[in-house]
């Protein structure tokens, strides 16, 4: 920026470039008061390389017009440069104010982001956990009902086997004690054989005299 040659050109342009700073810094404030992302956009930067290109002209401008009072101004001269001065430092001051606080804000919704990110993967990890744990559950169940089954049937089989064995000994008993009365017994065994060969013949006796009156019946019958 070349220098002026006049005060009133210095005065000029500092009231130009002062406006200008004054009218992008209230679109600052705005972005600054309702920005809640995480992360600047493109407007956002340009807007604040914008006002850090005014604050720097503003500054070479009042540079000139200190070296203006320097070289011999008047006090009127001094007091309306401290006066532009201020209005620097104001300005300047509070765009690094609104900057800082618009960093705050989006680091810490930044920071909100990881913490619900975060929040998110544990509880699908719990879910995780929950589901493998519910389907363990399932898996130990099933096999406590197998389990109770089989007991049953080795319990049934096992009884079944008991009462089997329980019947071989008492048919064994029964035969054993059928034995020793026949072996304590031999007359009566005879008796019984007798009485049934007795029998025998007397069923073989009736038979015969049965067929011969059936014969000598019939005989008759056709000789009558």
């Amino acid at each position: 920026m070349e220098a002026p040659t006049s005060w009133d050109s210095l005065r000029k342009q500092a009231r130009k470039l002062e406006a200008q700073l004054d009218e992008q810094m209230n679109l600052y404030r705005k972005l600054v008061s309702t920005n809640v992302s995480t992360k600047g956009d493109a407007a956002e930067s340009d807007l604040e390389s914008w006002i850090e290109r005014l604050i720097k002209q503003l500054q070479q401008v009042n540079s000139h017009m200190q070296a203006w009072v320097s070289s011999g101004g008047s006090d009127m001269v001094s007091h309306t440069l401290t006066r532009h001065q201020e209005i620097l430092q104001d300005l300047a001051q509070e765009f690094y104010r609104l900057r800082s606080s618009l960093r705050a804000k989006q680091e810490h919704a930044s920071l909100l982001d990881d913490f619900k990110e975060f929040d998110r993967s544990r509880l699908d990890l719990e879910e995780d956990g929950e589901s493998e744990q519910h389907t363990l559950l399932k898996e130990h169940a099933s096999i406590s009902r197998n389990t109770g089954h089989m007991d049953g049937v080795i319990s049934q089989a096992q009884a079944t086997l008991g009462a089997l064995v329980f019947q071989r000994s008492t048919f064994g008993g029964i035969n054993s004690k059928l034995s020793n009365v026949s072996s304590r017994l031999p007359t009566v065994n005879n008796i019984l054989s007798a009485i049934k060969r007795k029998k025998s013949m007397d069923t073989l006796i009736l038979s015969l005299v049965a067929s011969v009156c059936t014969f000598l019946i019939l005989i008759y019958w056709i000789t009558k």
